[in-house]
């Protein structure tokens, strides 16, 4: 099956939490150090919409800032998110850091294909859904943990590509963070309230102390990742951990 699928990027905006916060930081667990070097899990959500408010103008003018004004709340909440990881010369392992302006990058494009044949159950070209799916940034010093583009299909609906770093985002959490800002999205939309409040069942937990590594399982599996990385670049010093190599 042939799709016309040109992509026409109109923006890129970066996403911070709406308050200005300090510096945090966020380690990582012998449970997300196993899956540092796997690829960025992808995923895709289409909508369809009304053709007034899949409309271009309606589309560009009304809904965009809203799910950006929504997505920024959402990240309020899912702080970690925001920010990046880094592995700190005095640190053993890579940890999570955010930093104020910290934000998430969210494409917004267009596409011609169409959107009732790309939601068809039916086999497709996978150049297709490559197209409406995000970069996830990592380079030496620092590995992006989301990116997120946001595609309109004119007249049609739209789709929601997420770009998500497996080590620190699993199905659950990745799957209660677009809930969150779906529901984040309805409320505003709804109520026209600036800030309002996300379900408790909603607020995720970022307590590390609650799991427990008496065997260090954690630098077992980050030294495992140094001795491959160092056989797969034998001309690069582990200890420069860059992390270009640990976490494309």
């Amino acid at each position: 099956m042939a799709f016309n699928n040109n992509i026409k990027i109109h923006e890129q905006f970066k996403v911070v939490p709406p308050s200005s916060i300090q510096t945090t930081t966020l380690p990582l667990t012998f449970f997300d150090i196993f899956w540092l070097k796997f690829h960025p899990v992808e995923r895709i959500f289409f909508y369809t919409l009304p053709n007034s408010q899949s409309h271009p103008t309606f589309f560009f003018q009304k809904l965009v800032p809203i799910l950006k004004s929504s997505l920024s709340l959402t990240l309020q909440h899912f702080l970690p998110l925001a920010g990046k990881i880094v592995w700190p010369s005095e640190s053993p392992q890579p940890i999570v850091q955010y930093t104020p302006n910290d934000g998430v990058s969210l494409l917004i494009a267009e596409s011609d294909a169409d959107f009732d044949r790309v939601i068809e159950k039916s086999p497709h070209e996978a150049s297709l859904s490559r197209s409406l799916i995000p970069h996830l940034e990592s380079i030496d010093s620092f590995a992006s943990i989301i990116s997120i583009q946001v595609t309109l299909f004119p007249n049609s609906g739209v789709s929601i590509g997420i770009s998500a770093h497996h080590a620190i985002l699993d199905g659950k959490s990745s799957t209660m963070f677009i809930k969150a800002w779906a529901y984040l999205c309805k409320k505003t939309i709804e109520t026209e309230e600036e800030s309002p409040t996300l379900l408790p069942e909603l607020e995720p937990s970022f307590n590390r102390e609650i799991i427990k590594d008496p065997n260090q399982l954690g630098v077992t599996f980050t030294n495992n990742w140094i001795e491959i990385i160092s056989k797969m670049f034998p001309n690069e010093e582990a200890k420069q951990k860059k992390l270009e190599d640990f976490c494309s």
